[in-house]
């Protein structure tokens, strides 16, 4: 009996999302002055389209009674014992009943009753509708400017060139999506940075994504919001260069290096002027830790790539980095970094039989550090190889557990 008791509480609640299309989202702390307003909205919306939905407040720890305020208009609250803005959202998607989701703040600067162009892309088959601000229209006072004019449109520009995104409003806090596409994607920010890492996620999964143009409100709230500005952008920032090994490592680290080599190699015969500026082996001393530097930098792209695979950050499928990799074994490193080795040490033996020849006296700097530094450049590099070379393929012998098929032990010489 109590088996057959517990199996029709399973088909019940089967039976509740099956039937429930849309679960509209809220993350609250303390906001007893707009919540109810809000729920308000999305019932009314819920209603007036016929929609068979819910409206959740994933409630983040309020203390000024925002709970039962919630439950009495309607909606059912979730409590969320981990802090955060996406520690929140996080828990009320996972508790949704409904097919799609729709989050929003509450704050009462989205109106809740406004949400069929996100219904409407939602049964096309969008799983990610994001709500557009900038297109829509913002209202006076409804965002700051720095927010306006710097911080959403350097952060959504970022985010489209790193990751290929159709998004142009990154940071909107309106957004429709399959629910169960979405949790496939393994969302785990809890703070502020939960905004990027869905739009980032989905596009890396190359979910299908949409934009629907909404209007921003000014918030009915009368104490400053919970968003920080300059902490919040920075860990947006930071969390769009982790998720983009290209951009953190790749490029910069090969930019340095070109530019280092090609600066050494016009130095090496002598010194050069342009206009009234003389570059001698001064020149040649930072070209070599530009040198350094930037192949230091590309070892980290090769092992951050190889990590994100791994971990499904960046795409695990990259024709060019299967390609990369069937050159970069342990085998082909080591005879790369000999080269290199040797090319020190023949460049250092040489300056150490041209100060032979003077007694071992002085030298002229101007001379023997044209040969000395590119020789220590070369065996820096050669033991960065070495040990990068090895430490990457550690990483290969993991990710081969892990099933990450790029890399073989009989192809990559791992």
């Amino acid at each position: 009996m109590m088996y057959t008791t517990e199996m029709n509480a399973t088909l019940d609640r089967t039976s509740a999302q099956i039937e429930c299309e849309l679960s509209i989202v809220m993350p609250c702390l303390n906001e007893r002055e707009t919540l109810v307003q809000c729920i308000r909205k999305a019932k009314a919306f819920l209603q007036r389209e016929g929609i068979n939905g819910e409206v959740i407040i994933a409630d983040n720890g309020s203390t000024d009674g925002s709970q039962q305020l919630a439950e009495d208009a309607g909606a059912r609250v979730v409590a969320i014992p981990v802090k955060g803005y996406g520690s929140a959202l996080i828990g009320g998607i996972r508790a949704a009943r409904g097919r799609y989701v729709i989050m929003g703040d509450s704050d009462d600067s989205y109106d809740f009753s406004e949400l069929g162009a996100f219904v409407t892309k939602l049964r096309e088959g969008w799983q990610l509708v994001m709500g557009n601000r900038f297109k829509g229209g913002i209202h006076p006072g409804a965002m700051p400017p720095l927010h306006r004019y710097l911080g959403n449109p350097v952060l959504s520009t970022i985010g489209r060139t790193f990751f290929k995104s159709p998004c142009s409003d990154f940071h909107c806090g309106l957004r429709g999506f399959d629910r169960a596409a979405i949790l496939a994607l393994g969302l785990q920010a809890p703070g502020m940075e939960f905004a990027s890492e869905m739009v980032v996620k989905a596009s890396i999964q190359q979910l299908r994504i949409t934009e629907v143009p909404i209007i921003l409100w000014p918030d009915g709230r009368s104490r400053p919001p919970h968003l920080r500005s300059w902490r919040d952008g920075w860990r947006h920032l930071r969390f769009l260069l982790l998720f983009s090994p290209r951009w953190l490592f790749l490029y910069p680290g090969a930019a340095m290096f070109g530019l280092g080599l090609l600066l050494m190699a016009l130095l090496l015969a002598g010194p050069r002027e342009v206009g009234h500026v003389q570059f001698d082996i001064h020149t040649i001393y930072y070209s070599s830790l530009a040198i350094v530097i930037g192949f230091q930098a590309v070892l980290f792209w090769v092992c951050a790539k190889l990590y994100g695979m791994r971990e499904g950050i960046v795409p695990r499928e990259d024709p060019r980095f299967d390609r990369f990799l069937r050159w970069f074994t342990l085998e082909h490193c080591l005879l790369a970094a000999g080269a290199l080795l040797l090319l020190g040490v023949g460049a250092g033996v040489s300056a150490v039989i041209a100060w032979e020849s003077t007694g071992f006296g002085s030298l002229a700097p101007e001379q023997m550090m044209r040969v000395v530094i590119p020789s220590g450049t070369a065996i820096l590099l050669a033991f960065q190889l070495i040990y990068g070379s090895f430490f990457f393929n550690l990483l290969g012998i993991q990710a081969d557990r892990g099933g990450l098929p790029i890399v073989q032990e009989d192809t990559h010489g791992l």
